[in-house]
Protein backbone atom coordinates (compact mmCIF):
# COMPACT_ATOMS: atom_id res chain seq x y z
CA UNK A 1 0.00 0.00 0.00
CA UNK A 2 1.51 3.54 -1.06
CA UNK A 3 2.08 5.28 2.51
CA UNK A 4 2.94 8.30 0.42
CA UNK A 5 -0.70 8.70 -0.89
CA UNK A 6 -2.31 12.03 -0.24
CA UNK A 7 -5.99 11.66 -0.23
CA UNK A 8 -7.74 9.73 2.42
CA UNK A 9 -7.92 6.32 2.74
CA UNK A 10 -11.69 4.35 2.20
CA UNK A 11 -13.24 1.62 4.14
CA UNK A 12 -15.95 -0.07 3.59
CA UNK A 13 -17.48 -1.97 6.11
CA UNK A 14 -20.26 -4.17 5.75
CA UNK A 15 -23.46 -4.44 8.59
CA UNK A 16 -21.84 -1.38 10.27
CA UNK A 17 -25.17 -0.46 12.17
CA UNK A 18 -23.98 -2.11 15.37
CA UNK A 19 -21.79 -4.17 17.23
CA UNK A 20 -18.24 -5.08 15.78
CA UNK A 21 -19.21 -3.13 12.39
CA UNK A 22 -19.67 0.02 14.11
CA UNK A 23 -16.87 -0.33 16.63
CA UNK A 24 -14.60 -0.59 13.55
CA UNK A 25 -16.02 2.32 11.28
CA UNK A 26 -15.14 4.64 14.27
CA UNK A 27 -11.92 3.02 15.11
CA UNK A 28 -11.00 3.57 11.26
CA UNK A 29 -12.36 6.90 11.34
CA UNK A 30 -10.23 8.07 13.84
CA UNK A 31 -7.32 6.59 12.03
CA UNK A 32 -8.01 8.68 8.87
CA UNK A 33 -10.12 6.48 6.43
CA UNK A 34 -13.75 7.81 5.27
CA UNK A 35 -16.14 5.29 5.44
CA UNK A 36 -18.37 3.15 3.57
CA UNK A 37 -21.52 2.26 6.08
CA UNK A 38 -23.51 -1.52 4.80
CA UNK A 39 -26.59 -2.02 6.77
CA UNK A 40 -29.95 -4.56 6.24
CA UNK A 41 -32.39 -3.28 8.13
CA UNK A 42 -31.45 -1.05 10.53
CA UNK A 43 -30.79 2.89 8.78
CA UNK A 44 -31.30 4.29 12.33
CA UNK A 45 -28.12 2.12 13.62
CA UNK A 46 -26.55 2.94 10.19
CA UNK A 47 -27.42 6.97 10.64
CA UNK A 48 -25.85 6.61 13.83
CA UNK A 49 -22.67 5.01 12.95
CA UNK A 50 -22.43 7.73 10.16
CA UNK A 51 -22.82 10.31 12.96
CA UNK A 52 -19.70 8.75 14.94
CA UNK A 53 -17.54 8.48 11.58
CA UNK A 54 -18.50 12.35 11.36
CA UNK A 55 -17.68 13.26 14.40
CA UNK A 56 -14.14 11.53 14.19
CA UNK A 57 -13.93 14.22 11.09
CA UNK A 58 -14.23 11.93 8.56
CA UNK A 59 -17.02 11.43 5.70
CA UNK A 60 -19.84 8.87 6.09
CA UNK A 61 -21.31 6.79 2.99
CA UNK A 62 -24.53 4.81 3.75
CA UNK A 63 -25.90 1.93 2.08
CA UNK A 64 -28.53 -0.82 2.09
CA UNK A 65 -27.31 -4.56 1.51
CA UNK A 66 -29.24 -7.74 1.82
CA UNK A 67 -26.90 -10.44 1.39
CA UNK A 68 -29.90 -12.73 0.88
CA UNK A 69 -30.33 -11.19 -2.28
CA UNK A 70 -27.18 -12.52 -4.36
CA UNK A 71 -25.55 -11.21 -6.70
CA UNK A 72 -27.09 -7.77 -6.72
CA UNK A 73 -26.18 -6.89 -3.09
CA UNK A 74 -22.66 -6.48 -3.92
CA UNK A 75 -23.37 -3.46 -6.04
CA UNK A 76 -23.18 -1.81 -3.15
CA UNK A 77 -19.99 -2.20 -2.48
CA UNK A 78 -19.51 -0.64 -5.66
CA UNK A 79 -21.84 2.20 -4.90
CA UNK A 80 -20.13 3.23 -2.03
CA UNK A 81 -16.73 3.22 -3.56
CA UNK A 82 -17.65 5.19 -6.59
CA UNK A 83 -19.66 7.82 -3.66
CA UNK A 84 -16.10 8.07 -1.74
CA UNK A 85 -13.76 7.92 -4.47
CA UNK A 86 -12.02 4.73 -3.85
CA UNK A 87 -11.76 1.60 -1.74
CA UNK A 88 -8.99 0.86 0.32
CA UNK A 89 -9.75 -1.66 2.92
CA UNK A 90 -13.00 -3.73 2.78
CA UNK A 91 -14.37 -5.60 5.75
CA UNK A 92 -16.45 -8.21 5.16
CA UNK A 93 -18.36 -8.01 8.83
CA UNK A 94 -21.95 -8.52 8.34
CA UNK A 95 -23.49 -11.89 9.16
CA UNK A 96 -26.04 -14.11 10.97
CA UNK A 97 -26.58 -17.79 12.83
CA UNK A 98 -28.80 -19.93 13.83
CA UNK A 99 -29.88 -22.52 17.26
CA UNK A 100 -31.10 -25.45 15.13
CA UNK A 101 -30.39 -28.51 15.81
CA UNK A 102 -29.07 -30.67 12.70
CA UNK A 103 -31.78 -32.79 11.80
CA UNK A 104 -34.21 -30.11 12.03
CA UNK A 105 -32.40 -27.72 9.59
CA UNK A 106 -34.30 -26.33 6.47
CA UNK A 107 -32.85 -26.33 3.38
CA UNK A 108 -33.84 -22.49 2.99
CA UNK A 109 -32.49 -21.71 6.00
CA UNK A 110 -28.93 -23.50 5.71
CA UNK A 111 -28.86 -21.49 2.36
CA UNK A 112 -29.41 -18.46 3.50
CA UNK A 113 -26.53 -18.64 6.02
CA UNK A 114 -24.60 -19.67 3.47
CA UNK A 115 -25.27 -16.89 1.41
CA UNK A 116 -24.76 -14.25 4.35
CA UNK A 117 -21.67 -16.02 5.79
CA UNK A 118 -19.86 -17.06 3.16
CA UNK A 119 -21.09 -16.69 -0.64
CA UNK A 120 -21.90 -12.83 0.11
CA UNK A 121 -18.54 -11.78 1.48
CA UNK A 122 -16.92 -13.40 -1.65
CA UNK A 123 -19.11 -11.58 -3.90
CA UNK A 124 -18.22 -8.12 -2.29
CA UNK A 125 -14.22 -9.14 -1.79
CA UNK A 126 -14.47 -9.81 -5.83
CA UNK A 127 -15.82 -6.33 -6.26
CA UNK A 128 -13.04 -4.49 -3.75
CA UNK A 129 -10.34 -6.18 -4.91
CA UNK A 130 -10.81 -5.22 -8.57
CA UNK A 131 -10.83 -1.62 -7.94
CA UNK A 132 -8.23 -2.31 -5.75
CA UNK A 133 -6.22 -3.64 -8.41
CA UNK A 134 -7.60 -0.79 -10.99
CA UNK A 135 -6.30 2.00 -8.66
CA UNK A 136 -2.80 -0.08 -7.78
CA UNK A 137 -1.27 0.27 -4.45
CA UNK A 138 -2.73 -2.91 -3.02
CA UNK A 139 -5.68 -2.70 -0.30
CA UNK A 140 -6.61 -5.09 2.39
CA UNK A 141 -9.42 -7.14 3.17
CA UNK A 142 -10.43 -8.46 6.49
CA UNK A 143 -13.41 -11.53 7.02
CA UNK A 144 -14.91 -11.19 10.40
CA UNK A 145 -15.65 -15.59 10.78
CA UNK A 146 -16.04 -16.80 14.34
CA UNK A 147 -14.10 -18.96 16.67
CA UNK A 148 -16.88 -21.44 14.68
CA UNK A 149 -14.03 -20.77 12.19
CA UNK A 150 -12.11 -23.01 14.08
CA UNK A 151 -14.21 -25.63 16.83
CA UNK A 152 -17.61 -26.50 16.20
CA UNK A 153 -20.82 -25.68 18.26
CA UNK A 154 -23.99 -27.85 18.81
CA UNK A 155 -27.11 -26.55 16.66
CA UNK A 156 -25.00 -24.35 14.45
CA UNK A 157 -23.97 -26.82 11.48
CA UNK A 158 -25.05 -24.12 8.56
CA UNK A 159 -22.85 -21.42 10.65
CA UNK A 160 -19.92 -23.37 11.46
CA UNK A 161 -19.87 -24.67 8.04
CA UNK A 162 -20.07 -21.17 6.66
CA UNK A 163 -17.28 -19.69 8.48
CA UNK A 164 -14.70 -22.85 8.03
CA UNK A 165 -15.67 -21.97 4.27
CA UNK A 166 -14.72 -17.98 4.86
CA UNK A 167 -11.75 -18.90 6.95
CA UNK A 168 -10.29 -21.00 4.15
CA UNK A 169 -11.39 -18.81 1.70
CA UNK A 170 -9.69 -15.92 3.25
CA UNK A 171 -6.38 -17.73 2.90
CA UNK A 172 -7.32 -19.09 -1.17
CA UNK A 173 -7.90 -15.46 -1.80
CA UNK A 174 -4.51 -14.14 0.34
CA UNK A 175 -2.18 -16.39 -2.01
CA UNK A 176 -3.80 -15.00 -5.11
CA UNK A 177 -4.20 -11.50 -4.67
CA UNK A 178 -1.10 -11.20 -2.93
CA UNK A 179 0.76 -10.25 -5.98
CA UNK A 180 -1.46 -6.98 -6.49
CA UNK A 181 -0.49 -5.87 -3.07
CA UNK A 182 -3.59 -6.76 -1.42
CA UNK A 183 -3.44 -8.34 1.86
CA UNK A 184 -6.55 -11.10 3.43
CA UNK A 185 -7.06 -11.79 6.72
CA UNK A 186 -9.79 -13.28 8.90
CA UNK A 187 -10.76 -12.42 12.73
CA UNK A 188 -12.40 -15.07 14.63
CA UNK A 189 -14.09 -13.35 17.08
CA UNK A 190 -15.29 -15.49 20.67
CA UNK A 191 -18.46 -14.36 22.73
CA UNK A 192 -18.54 -10.56 22.02
CA UNK A 193 -21.60 -8.38 23.57
CA UNK A 194 -23.05 -7.03 20.76
CA UNK A 195 -27.07 -7.12 19.56
CA UNK A 196 -26.15 -10.60 17.70
CA UNK A 197 -25.54 -12.21 21.34
CA UNK A 198 -28.21 -10.62 22.82
CA UNK A 199 -26.16 -8.24 24.53
CA UNK A 200 -25.57 -4.68 24.44
CA UNK A 201 -24.41 -1.91 26.66
CA UNK A 202 -23.07 -4.31 29.34
CA UNK A 203 -20.09 -3.61 31.24
CA UNK A 204 -17.86 -6.95 29.78
CA UNK A 205 -15.92 -6.81 33.12
CA UNK A 206 -18.81 -7.24 35.18
CA UNK A 207 -19.96 -10.30 33.15
CA UNK A 208 -18.66 -13.61 34.43
CA UNK A 209 -17.95 -16.61 31.84
CA UNK A 210 -16.19 -19.56 33.52
CA UNK A 211 -15.89 -20.92 30.05
CA UNK A 212 -13.61 -18.46 28.85
CA UNK A 213 -10.19 -17.98 30.30
CA UNK A 214 -9.91 -14.26 31.02
CA UNK A 215 -13.24 -14.76 32.63
CA UNK A 216 -15.33 -12.72 30.59
CA UNK A 217 -17.56 -11.83 27.09
CA UNK A 218 -15.52 -9.53 24.58
CA UNK A 219 -15.84 -5.79 23.90
CA UNK A 220 -16.62 -5.14 20.28
CA UNK A 221 -14.21 -2.38 19.87
CA UNK A 222 -11.61 -4.85 21.37
CA UNK A 223 -12.23 -7.22 17.77
CA UNK A 224 -12.21 -3.43 16.06
CA UNK A 225 -8.54 -2.89 17.00
CA UNK A 226 -7.09 -5.72 15.76
CA UNK A 227 -9.17 -5.49 12.02
CA UNK A 228 -8.06 -1.91 12.24
CA UNK A 229 -4.46 -3.58 12.74
CA UNK A 230 -5.03 -5.50 9.88
CA UNK A 231 -5.99 -2.64 8.29
CA UNK A 232 -3.02 -0.59 8.29
CA UNK A 233 0.68 -0.11 7.39
CA UNK A 234 1.65 -2.22 10.50
CA UNK A 235 0.23 -5.31 9.41
CA UNK A 236 1.93 -5.15 5.53
CA UNK A 237 3.45 -8.14 5.63
CA UNK A 238 0.47 -10.08 7.29
CA UNK A 239 -1.86 -12.18 5.37
CA UNK A 240 -3.77 -15.16 4.84
CA UNK A 241 -3.99 -15.64 8.71
CA UNK A 242 -6.91 -16.08 11.21
CA UNK A 243 -6.75 -13.89 14.53
CA UNK A 244 -8.41 -14.97 16.89
CA UNK A 245 -10.30 -12.56 19.69
CA UNK A 246 -12.09 -14.85 22.23
CA UNK A 247 -10.44 -14.58 25.69
CA UNK A 248 -8.63 -17.35 25.15
CA UNK A 249 -11.83 -20.12 24.54
CA UNK A 250 -10.14 -21.80 21.47
CA UNK A 251 -7.02 -22.53 23.83
CA UNK A 252 -9.85 -24.74 25.78
CA UNK A 253 -9.98 -27.37 23.61
CA UNK A 254 -12.32 -29.93 24.60
CA UNK A 255 -13.38 -27.90 27.32
CA UNK A 256 -14.21 -24.66 25.09
CA UNK A 257 -17.85 -23.10 25.79
CA UNK A 258 -18.89 -19.67 26.89
CA UNK A 259 -21.80 -21.18 28.40
CA UNK A 260 -19.88 -23.65 31.00
CA UNK A 261 -21.68 -22.66 34.68
CA UNK A 262 -18.43 -23.09 36.93
CA UNK A 263 -14.64 -22.61 37.18
CA UNK A 264 -14.23 -26.27 38.16
CA UNK A 265 -11.49 -25.95 34.94
CA UNK A 266 -9.11 -24.46 36.36
CA UNK A 267 -8.35 -26.82 38.97
CA UNK A 268 -6.51 -30.03 38.42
Amino acid sequence: MDEQETTARVAVITGADSGIGRATAVRLAEQGMDIGITWHSDLEGAEGTAAEVRAAGRRAALGQMDLTRLPDAADCVDRLADELGRIDVLVNNAGTGTATPFLELGLDAVREQLDVNLVGPLLCAQRAARRMIRQGGGGRIVNVTSVHEHQPRVGAAPYCASKGGLGLLTQVMALELAEHGITVNAVAPGEIATPMTGQIDIDVHAAHRPGVPLGRPGDAREVAAVIAFLSGPDASYVTGASWSVDGGMLRMGPHAGSHMENDSWRRV
